[in-house]
């Protein structure tokens, strides 16, 4: 039996790791709910990776990312003052931009020690990276959205002005698994939002399941269950009030109250997890879990805010957590971004080669490693232009209504993408002069309707005007 079956025994409860656990987001504002249309179950329309994930790591690369100098490299200078790498290996078609040759974690002892574990450069491992280089939030629009404010709307909900976050309609489409985890007795845990409240929106039917968002990397003030302080008649007491003031409430209010009782629920059925050591990734532990430590996740990612919340992911994804987001890094360079952006770079390239090593190195307990399970995606609100230069007058560059911010290069890893032998292809093209599109065009929120159904969510409620796609997956 292996050491996480017996540390679970040990704890005294059930982890289903394709469950999910309904209900923890907390009470929401009287707004109304996203509007949606009802479709049929027989005519969803579904990928072929449908339920060939069991995780998702969805970062987001803040404030506006500059995708044409990394992940759609190979065009005119304007969109990439920085040029193209020489190191791919091959299998890559996809644009590698020469800033993701950085590299200055691989120096010295702890380089050495990085390099031991099987770190390497992430223009190495670029043929396991697939890309789209056209995603758009609206591809039927005249121009793009620019806006901080509006593009961020689309990006955390698909629109401007939507009610519903992204990560709110992960819960939403698992809640099946929950209910069925519940009637078994298992317990496991909802999608997190580290650090962003932004996915964490929901209204109405959907409040009960916006995600948990962690401010910081530590359990310590959740892991108390307070029905153990209190006798029976206390605890049934408290259950009784709260049911009775749900049955006084009309139909269309009772949401809030479930989403209220729910979320204390969750509270006591999580004590246990939250106070379970492998959650305490800063302890600097060498006990391997699942194939790796604490002390190695730290030397792989680092003890900044962005590397304590990649370790705290891939631990929350040992208790069943179906997705995880988080943020990196700060890309509004209006100036600067000739000197800066290479140096940011340094903690991109050793995220998304330390999320490489250690999916790869932890192993699952449905069989083989977290890799083979998991979808890695990286997104932002818009992409980034000099309107024709190199950069803008402070060396920076800017957001405006072009091709240079209307597409997003997303880049996708995991599992699923080796299977599907996309590693390594670009999925769509643009004429290196202008950007303008000569292939494929997604919406962004087909891109997320595809993520759900590579989860397996139900996601009837949403998006009901695009489709997910099986282009990523073969």
């Amino acid at each position: 039996m292996s050491e996480k079956c017996d540390h679970d025994k040990k704890k005294g409860f059930s982890l289903h790791r394709r469950s999910f656990l309904k209900g923890i987001g907390a009470a929401a504002a009287a707004t109304a709910a996203m509007p949606h249309v009802w479709i049929p179950n027989t005519a969803i329309a579904q990928s072929q990776a449908r339920g060939a994930v069991k995780h998702l790591l969805y970062i987001r690369l803040r404030d506006g990312f500059r995708f044409s100098a990394a992940f759609n490299a190979d065009v005119d200078s304007q969109f990439n003052p920085w040029g193209t790498s020489d190191n791919t290996p091959s299998g890559t078609e996809w644009g590698v931009g020469e800033l993701l040759d950085l590299s200055g974690w691989l120096n010295g002892e702890a380089g050495e020690a990085r390099q031991a574990l099987g770190m390497r450069t992430a223009t190495a491992m670029s043929n396991q990276v697939a890309v789209l280089p056209c995603v758009d939030h609206e591809p039927l629009a005249a121009r793009a959205d620019g806006n901080h404010n509006t593009g961020l709307q689309r990006f955390n909900t698909g629109y401007v002005g939507g009610g519903t976050s992204f990560f709110t309609m992960i819960n939403y489409g698992l809640r099946e698994r929950f209910e069925q985890a519940r009637e078994n007795g298992e317990i496991a845990l909802p999608a997190f939002s580290l650090g962003d409240a932004g996915m964490a929106r929901g209204a109405g039917p959907y409040a009960a399941y916006r995600p948990p968002v962690m401010q910081g990397d530590g359990f310590e003030n959740f892991g108390f269950a307070a029905s153990e302080s209190l006798p029976e008649w206390a605890n049934q007491m408290a259950q009784r009030a709260d049911q009775r003031y749900r049955d006084t409430r009309h139909l269309q209010s009772r949401g809030l109250v479930d989403a209220y009782m729910q979320s204390r629920e969750a509270t006591e059925q999580y004590a246990q997890i939250f106070n379970d050591d492998i959650l305490k990734i800063r302890n600097g532990s060498d006990e391997p879990i699942d194939g790796l430590s604490n002390a190695q996740l730290e030397l792989i990612f680092g003890d900044n805010g962005v590397g304590r919340n990649l370790r705290l992911a891939l631990r929350l994804f040992h208790f069943g957590c179906p997705a995880v987001y988080l943020n990196q890094g700060r890309y509004d360079l209006h100036s600067g971004e000739e000197a800066r952006l290479p140096s940011m770079m340094e903690e991109f390239n050793r995220m998304i080669s330390g999320i490489e090593v250690a999916l790869k190195a932890l192993d699952h307990p449905d069989g083989g490693s977290y890799w083979d399970h998991t979808l890695v995606a990286f997104g932002s609100e818009f992409g980034r232009t000099a309107r024709g230069s190199r950069f803008n007058s402070a060396r920076g560059s800017d957001h405006s209504g072009d091709n240079a911010t209307r597409w997003m290069s997303m880049p996708f890893m995991g599992g699923v993408i080796d299977q599907a032998g996309t590693g390594g292809r670009r999925i769509g093209v643009t004429r290196p002069s202008d950007l303008n599109a000569e292939g494929p065009v997604y919406s962004y929120r087909s891109v997320l309707k595809t993520m759900m159904d590579a989860l397996g969510c139900d996601h009837r409620d949403f998006f009901p005007a695009d489709r997910p796609f099986d282009d990523l997956f073969g």
